[in-house]
């Protein structure tokens, strides 16, 4: 990573900090990295998730019971925990690209932080369930964490690198689980296969994998990940939507392929150039719901051109019949989060914008401008659930059941990039690390 490239970007970041403490009215910033939780009636812990705000201003994400203090103008101090344990591992002192860049204190005992905290003027952003009695500052004023999400939104070049890489590592992957596909080996090997090529385990990983064959495409967060392996003669279809870490920074790609080349490889490519004509149109200045429906009607149009329904595009997304097949939002914003913060969000001061009703669970009500990160991923299911209530409505008769039930074994596609909008072109990630 460029040394020049993270002192950019924590200059941005501390240039925005100020802004915002000034604004709300904080001389400083208490940021607490978390603590891991103990798992109900036992001795052992839940995998840790570091506090994303920790994480926006340092790139450690597996260092619970750290700190980091901002203070108005000031170079930020980072309390590192690294405790005098035999149990466990302890990492090393940072000495990497951003760690000159802090004022770092070892603390052996995560109560040692108590005498570099202070609440005087202060803000405290993270989880406080176990600092009772802490002096901390307000706990996490919506006013000033409104203005740092919608902040997050503009990536700043560091942040896009991060991406970038994270992409090249997911992709790495993606290559090694179709090959696994291809080899007729389970769900959960080919999950092993993803893992042993992105080199990181199943809590580093972003999210967990969606590792579907054949119907099992159909269910949108499938994660059960079958042992059983299925013959060559009912190999049908493999969805995988799985990302990767690298500095905090999360990569969500999916990819859909058919076992041979037949209608369902057909309705694949037609939908892989559906999605490459969404990420074209992705435009500053464009209210993201509106690329929402633009994607309801391309949809649409693949499910009159396969034969799946009567009605014309139009008419399916007007009367709903489409949602029955795209029950899902087209994308969200990408950074430190896979739905990274800020979708609905009016404006800096806060205030919520709420997706159109009849796509209640599209994630990003936003205008779309320069530097800001989403994915795409149309998709096209064949939903056992919402196959049976279309069936039973009055647009059932809309539909060829017979085209239907020839799809339903393959489950759904999704085609799924991860893209940074630039004032003259959209740039595709996913795309160039292919």
């Amino acid at each position: 990573m460029n040394k020049n490239s993270y002192a950019e970007h924590l200059a941005t970041l501390c240039h925005r900090y100020d802004a915002i403490l000034e604004t709300c009215g904080y001389e400083s910033l208490n940021v607490y990295s978390g603590a891991p939780g103990v798992r109900f009636l036992d001795d052992n812990y839940y995998p840790f998730r570091v506090n994303p705000h920790f994480k926006a201003l340092v790139p450690l994400t597996n260092n619970p019971h750290s700190w980091v203090i901002y203070r108005r103008g000031q170079r930020p101090q980072l309390l590192f925990y690294r405790p005098v344990d035999f149990w466990h591992y302890v990492p090393p002192a940072p000495q990497t690209f951003w760690s000159d860049h802090y004022d770092i204190e070892l603390i052996a005992d995560a109560a040692d932080a108590k005498r570099f905290l202070s609440d005087k003027n202060a803000a405290f952003i993270g989880e406080a369930t176990k600092l009772d009695g802490w002096k901390l500052g307000e706990h996490n004023p919506e006013a000033l964490i409104s203005r740092l999400h919608w902040a997050r939104a503009y990536k700043t070049p560091y942040e896009m690198d991060c991406l970038r890489q994270a992409n090249r590592i997911a992709v790495k992957a993606h290559h090694a689980a179709e090959q696994a596909f291809r080899n007729g080996v389970s769900e959960f090997e080919i999950n092993l296969a993803y893992l042993e090529a992105a080199a990181q385990g199943e809590n580093q990983l972003p999210y967990g994998n969606i590792v579907a064959l054949n119907h099992h495409g159909s269910i949108l967060h499938y994660t059960h990940l079958s042992t059983q392996r299925l013959p060559e003669t009912e190999l049908r279809s493999f969805l995988i939507d799985a990302g990767a870490d690298y500095h905090g920074y999360c990569a969500d790609i999916t990819r859909s392929y058919a076992y041979k080349p037949d209608e369902f490889a057909d309705l694949i490519a037609a939908m892989d150039n559906m999605e490459q004509e969404l990420v074209a149109a992705l435009k500053p200045g464009l209210a993201y719901p509106d690329l929402h429906r633009e994607c309801h009607l391309k949809t649409a149009q693949i499910l009159r051109q396969f034969g799946i329904i009567k009605s014309s595009p139009e008419g399916a997304v007007e009367s709903g019949l489409s949602r029955s097949f795209l029950p899902h939002g087209l994308g969200h914003f990408l950074g430190l989060q896979v739905h990274d913060v800020g979708g609905h969000q009016t404006a800096a001061e806060g205030g919520t914008t709420p997706p159109p009703a009849e796509y209640s669970f599209l994630r990003t009500s936003r205008t779309i401008e320069v530097d800001q990160v989403f994915t795409i991923e149309p998709g096209l299911y064949f939903i056992d659930s919402l196959l049976e209530s279309l069936k039973n409505s009055d647009l059932g008769s809309e539909v060829h059941w017979d085209k239907v039930d020839s799809l339903r074994p393959y489950g759904g596609v999704r085609i799924e990039d991860n893209v940074i909008v630039h004032a003259d072109h959209v740039e595709n990630m996913t795309r160039d690390c292919f």
